[in-house]
């Protein structure tokens, strides 16, 4: 089992991470893996007129892009919930998810903003926009280069057609345009000695060409609203977190437009102490991504080759046996900290959505432990200096993520509300966000705000806090 420190990713694939024989592997999981993947099937043959039948056959990649490229997407998305499912089932938690393009959809079920059918409604609305109002005929390219040299390339273009997709790091720039765009941009990089790749995608996603699709799909979308997460979900096309204001459906309709930025997604999060990557779908093209950006990342494929590799690994992602507890208080700490702000606020689903009953999969919700006693500001620290710049750089990364201010004004000296004008609620309500953020509970209804008027001091309460709870 990991230790109880260790900062977990959830890394939910997109387009083309298909392997024949997964989704009925986990199929045959248990009946409650079963019941995800059967719901999925259901929601989409109302939608659609077709479900997942076929994406139990042996049909590779290439056979399922040109027969049924529409089950493919559908196959991508049970298979990532599935697998989400059947590893929370074996023990695994995880601390932040990440979604990569149709990855996203996967990874807002497993957070808990949407519910299986609910996402599955939302891909079926997707696909068929898509089908509908996409007649560019165009697609995807993957170049083996970092983004700057890609942009290079498409300069050389006589005429415009194609555009950054993907950032996935320096080992790969992923282009989308027109077939004819493709064709010449894969030329360039044949003459230069650079590699490419036709990638399997029915669609130029992340591109302008499809801007028209993008204004259906939001329209389409508008009625959907969503709960609390049990999770963060970073999104790499939004460079940010989830947040409960967020209308989901008008960003995943953005979606369809706007570029990923996986590979500075990664470094983001690398620096905010995520060690651990796990892949939660079929094959390993993000934990590939992950490894060419940070080489010592320890990174797990659970689908990859059979059943016992998932539930030895949901075993492994398993919180360790010996709880934290903090010792002045006696509570008892179960859940792994999390990289990044978030501040889960269930609500009600709006009246077009039906609520979740109980035939609806899901992940409990972990209980918060209450905050330990307020430090007083200045107490020295006991952990060492490398570990408190640990500290300060998640501190930093939620107060630049709430705030969008950038992250270098966040210095110990900074005087939150004199030099950057953070006023005395915000920061209450950031202190909160602290507080699920490293696990300590809400603030007590004493806090004074006045002892903690710099940044500095802010995290050195964090960090004594930590100390008091035996985790840093």
């Amino acid at each position: 089992m990991l230790s109880s420190v260790e900062i977990v990713v959830g890394l939910f694939p997109g387009q083309g991470a298909y392997l024949p024989g997964a989704l009925a592997r986990l199929r045959a999981h248990d009946p409650g893996t079963s019941k995800v993947i059967e719901t999925i099937d259901m929601v989409a043959d109302g939608i659609l007129g077709k479900g997942l039948s076929r994406a139990f056959s042996d049909d590779s990649v290439d056979q399922l892009v040109e027969a049924a490229p529409d089950v493919l997407q559908l196959a991508v998305f049970a298979t990532s919930v599935a697998a989400f499912h059947a590893l929370s089932d074996q023990g695994a938690r995880f601390s932040v998810l990440v979604g990569h393009s149709l990855g996203e959809i996967a990874a807002l079920v497993a957070g808990g903003a949407l519910d299986v059918a609910e996402g599955a409604e939302i891909l079926c609305h997707r696909i068929t926009v898509l089908r509908e109002h996409d007649t560019s005929g165009g697609g995807l390219l993957a170049l083996g280069c970092e983004l700057d040299r890609a942009q290079q390339i498409l300069d050389l273009l006589p005429t415009a057609g194609a555009v950054i997709a993907v950032d996935n790091g320096p080992a790969q720039t992923v282009i989308a345009g027109r077939a004819d765009a493709l064709r010449r941009t894969a030329t360039i990089a044949t003459a230069i000695g650079l590699p490419s790749t036709t990638l399997h995608s029915p669609h130029p996603f992340h591109s302008p060409l499809l801007a028209q699709a993008r204004q259906e799909l939001a329209r389409r979308l508008s009625g959907y609203g969503r709960r609390g997460l049990r999770i963060p979900v970073f999104s790499p096309v939004l460079g940010r977190y989830y947040r409960d204001s967020d209308d989901l459906g008008e960003l995943l309709a953005s979606h369809l437009v706007t570029p990923v930025r996986f590979g500075p997604a990664v470094e983001r999060l690398h620096r905010s102490g995520a060690g651990v990557w796990v892949e939660v779908g079929a094959g390993r093209a993000l934990t590939s991504r992950v490894r060419s950006i940070e080489s010592s990342a320890s990174v797990h494929t659970p689908l990859l080759p059979d059943l016992d590799t998932l539930r030895e690994t949901g075993r492994f992602l398993a919180p360790a046996a010996e709880p934290r507890t903090v010792r002045h208080t006696g509570t008892t700490m179960t859940n792994p900290p999390v990289p990044a702000p978030v501040t889960p606020e269930p609500s009600a689903p709006p009246a077009s959505v039906p609520p979740q009953d109980a035939s609806t999969p899901s992940v409990p919700k972990p209980p918060t432990p209450p905050m330990p006693p307020m430090p007083p500001a200045g107490t020295p620290a006991g952990p060492t200096s490398r570990e408190r710049e640990t500290v300060a750089g998640r501190v930093r990364d939620l107060y630049a993520t709430t705030l969008e201010y950038p992250e270098e004004v966040f210095e110990d000296g900074a005087e939150l509300e004199a030099d950057l004008g953070v006023d005395s609620v915000k920061r209450v309500e950031l202190m909160g966000r602290l507080g699920v953020l490293f696990e300590l509970g809400p603030p007590p209804d004493d806090m004074r705000m006045a002892d903690y008027r710099t940044f500095g001091q802010v995290v050195d309460f964090v960090v004594d806090s930590l100390d008091r709870a035996g985790t840093t």
